[in-house]
């Protein structure tokens, strides 16, 4: 029996269509195409991979005979059923969600504990914790738990980026597999984690008017409102991330910004989504570079405000020059890729 035959009957046995295969392997769907047309013959590498997909040996795919193995019932199905998540991309985002929404809660965690601490150590402001140690032991306690809250934060959100980006970088294109039935729940789940975290937020805002006149307005209460704002934004991280998985169009258009030009003229696509991408490569590079000089600017600015004496009224104000610098590059992404997206229709 040919390699020919053993292919095409064990992707047919695996419910696997070329593009899927061609995903798993990192080539194109004209490689799959070329190998079981016998025009191409595939790499040792790309042999080895399949034999761990088809659960075989590599004797057995070359030169053996797997077409007598039966069909396993996952691909009995009738045709025309929707594609299934042959990379991981599901669990890929699950996990990638998890790491982000744990990340923010405990940055914004830390904070809110470290200022019971810091507060503590101040014998004007009045807390909860004072009088059981020593104004530096609060210091050094609650700097040890800002820096614990921030490092957990960052030890979630770098490597889960860095994760992001390779799973990008290894599969620059996912076939959409999500049904309408799962899409529908995906929606109902962000509509009740959304709710949920600005109900959060709104009782932390309530607690700090609740106890605006009384001792508790300097310390406990911004402690308080922080907790339920990390709750409250960890909720709505983890549940917009996980409805935003749903739209795989969206993702697939984003590895051009995580892509270099290189990588995504190498990449397994088609001609088709290759230029789709390098657009938005191009893009993302004019936004990146439009943006420095904004921020390169608001900073200028602000240390202006802050250090030229002639401007005492803005020297309590220059701190608002990189707030609105974040805000006008927000707005200038939004409306190139606006643009961007328009000139691609």
């Amino acid at each position: 029996m040919s390699f020919r035959e053993n292919l095409q009957h064990m992707r047919a046995a695996h419910n696997m269509t070329q593009e899927q295969l061609a995903m798993l392997l990192g080539v194109s769907r004209q490689s799959v195409t070329k190998w079981e047309s016998e025009k191409s013959y595939p790499e040792m590498d790309k042999l080895l991979r399949m034999c761990q997909i088809f659960d075989c040996t590599l004797d057995e795919l070359v030169q053996g005979d797997l077409t007598d193995r039966p069909v396993e019932p996952a691909a009995s199905v009738a045709p025309g059923t929707p594609p299934v998540d042959v990379v991981g991309y599901d669990e890929h985002m699950r996990g990638f969600a998890r790491k982000v929404s744990t990340g923010v809660f405990s940055i914004v965690f830390g904070v809110a504990l470290s200022i019971l601490f810091f507060c503590a150590a101040d014998i004007d402001t009045y807390s909860p914790l004072e009088g059981l140690f020593s104004e530096n032991v609060y210091l050094a306690l609650g700097a040890l738990l800002l820096f614990a809250g921030v490092g957990v934060g960052l030890a979630m959100l770098i490597p889960g980026g860095m994760g992001h980006s390779a799973f990008v970088r290894e599969h620059p294109y996912v076939e959409d597999f999500y049904t309408q039935t799962q899409k529908e729940e995906a929606r109902k789940h962000f509509s009740w984690r959304l709710v949920g975290g600005i109900m959060c937020i709104l009782v932390g805002v309530c607690f700090v008017i609740a106890t605006a006149d009384t001792a508790l307005s300097e310390c406990v209460a911004p402690s308080v409102m922080l907790v339920f704002i990390a709750v409250g934004a960890g909720l709505i991280v983890y549940g917009g991330m996980m409805y935003g998985r749903m739209n795989i169009a969206n993702y697939n258009r984003s590895a051009g910004e995580v892509l270099e030009a290189h990588e995504i003229e190498s990449a397994p696509l088609t001609d088709e989504q290759k230029r789709e991408l390098l657009q938005t490569h191009a893009t993302d590079k004019r936004i990146g570079a439009i943006c420095g000089c904004i921020m390169i600017i608001a900073t200028i600015v602000g240390l202006v405000m802050l250090f030229v004496p002639s401007y005492s009224y803005a020297q309590s104000l220059f701190w608002l020059a990189w707030p609105i610098g974040g805000l006008l590059c927000g707005i200038v992404s939004l409306l190139m890729k606006a643009f961007s997206s328009d000139e691609r229709s």
